[in-house]
C-alpha cells in the first residue's frame, strides 16, 4: 500500500482553529453564567425589597406558615389569593414525584432496549430499532402531553380506577416517554464501545451470550449507562410541558402517586406570562428559576463525580 501523504502543517491555520475552538466553548460557558445571572439578579428582591420580604421572604417559603389567625399552619402555594401563599415545598414534592416516576418507567426500557440492540439483535434488527428509539427525541414535549392528556389519562383511569384522571403516574409516564431516547441512545453506545476481545474471552470460558451480557458487557459499560440515566433525570426535573398538560397542576402535598401535582418548571411556564412586573410574585418566579438552575448543576455535578468512581473501579477490576 501507498503511505498515506498529508500536506505540511500550517501553523497559522493550526492557531486559528485552537483559539476558535477555545473561543466556542468560552461563549457557551459565557452565555450560561449570563443566563443565570439574569434569573438570579430578578429574584434578588426577595432578600433586599422590604415589601417583597413580608409578602415572599425566605423562611415564608420554606416553613409553614399560619396564613389566618387561628387555622393550622401549613404549606400552600396560592399566589394569587387574598392572602398570597408562596411554599415551595409541594411544588418541590411534585418535581420529585413525576421525576421519580419518569426514571421508573423509563430506565428499564431503555436499559433493556440498549443490551437488546448492542447484544442481541442482528444488524438488520439493530439499524431498524436504533433510529425508531432515537426518533422519540424529535417528538415535541408538547405531543406527549397531548398524548398523555387525551388518550393516556383515560386509559389509566379506565384500567385502575384512579379518582384523578391527571396525576403523578400519568405525567411520569409520558415523561418517561421524553427520558427513554435519552438512556437508549447513552447506554447503547456505552455497550457497543466495549471491546470484543472482552466478549470473545467470556465465550471461550464456556459463558453464554446472556452471561456475558449480565457479567461482562454491562459491568463495563456501567459508567456510560449511569451516565445516561443522569442526563435522562435532569431532563425529567427541567421538562415543562409534559407535567403542565399531564399531571392536574394541584399544588398540594401528598405521599400518593395517583394524586395531581404541580411541578417548578409547570409553575413557572404557567405564571409567568401573566405576572405583574417587579411583584413578589415575578421575584418568586424567577426564585424558583434559579433554584431549579442550581439543582440541575448539582445533579450533573454529583453524577459526574460518581461516574468518575465508577470509571476507577471498574477500569482497575479490568486491569
Amino acid at each position: 500500500m501507498d503511505k498515506l501523504q498529508f500536506k505540511p502543517k500550517s501553523r497559522w491555520r493550526e492557531f486559528i482553529g485552537e483559539k476558535f475552538i477555545a473561543l466556542s466553548a468560552l461563549s457557551a460557558l459565557v452565555a450560561i453564567f449570563l443566563i443565570f445571572a439574569f434569573i438570579f439578579k430578578e429574584s434578588i428582591p426577595i432578600f433586599t425589597d422590604p415589601d417583597i420580604k413580608e409578602e415572599a421572604s425566605v423562611d415564608k417559603m420554606v416553613f409553614k406558615q399560619e396564613f389566618y389567625e387561628g387555622r393550622e399552619a401549613k404549606w400552600s402555594w396560592q399566589p394569587n389569593s387574598e392572602v398570597p401563599k408562596y411554599s415551595l415545598l409541594p411544588l418541590f414534592i411534585g418535581t420529585i414525584k413525576a421525576a421519580l416516576i419518569a426514571m421508573l418507567f423509563a430506565v428499564p426500557l431503555g436499559v433493556g432496549a440498549a443490551v437488546y440492540s448492542a447484544e442481541f439483535a442482528s444488524r438488520r434488527m439493530r439499524e431498524f430499532i436504533k433510529p425508531i428509539i432515537e426518533l422519540l427525541a424529535g417528538i415535541p414535549s408538547v405531543v406527549l402531553g397531548f398524548l398523555a392528556l387525551i388518550v393516556l389519562a383515560t386509559f389509566l383511569q379506565k384500567t385502575f380506577g384512579f379518582v384523578f384522571r391527571l396525576n403523578t403516574i400519568n405525567a411520569g409516564i409520558a415523561l418517561g416517554l421524553a427520558v427513554i431516547p435519552i438512556v437508549f441512545t447513552v447506554a447503547e453506545d456505552a455497550m457497543t464501545s466495549v471491546p470484543k476481545s472482552l466478549r470473545d474471552a467470556a465465550l471461550a470460558l464456556g459463558a453464554n451470550p446472556w452471561q456475558v451480557s449480565m457479567t461482562v458487557v454491562l459491568p463495563a459499560a456501567l459508567p456510560g449507562i449511569a451516565a445516561g440515566i443522569v442526563l435522562g433525570f435532569g431532563r425529567a426535573i427541567g421538562e415543562t410541558m409534559i407535567v403542565l398538560m399531564a399531571s392536574g397542576n394541584a399544588a398540594i402535598i401528598s405521599a400518593s402517586f395517583t394524586d395531581s401535582i404541580r411541578t417548578i418548571s409547570a409553575t413557572i411556564a404557567a405564571e409567568l406570562a401573566e405576572v405583574v412586573f417587579g411583584s413578589a410574585h415575578y421575584s418568586v418566579l424567577f426564585f424558583l428559576g434559579t433554584l431549579l438552575f442550581v439543582f440541575t448543576f448539582f445533579i450533573n455535578l454529583g453524577g459526574d463525580y460518581i461516574l468518575g468512581r465508577l470509571k476507577i473501579k471498574f477500569q482497575g477490576r479490568m486491569k
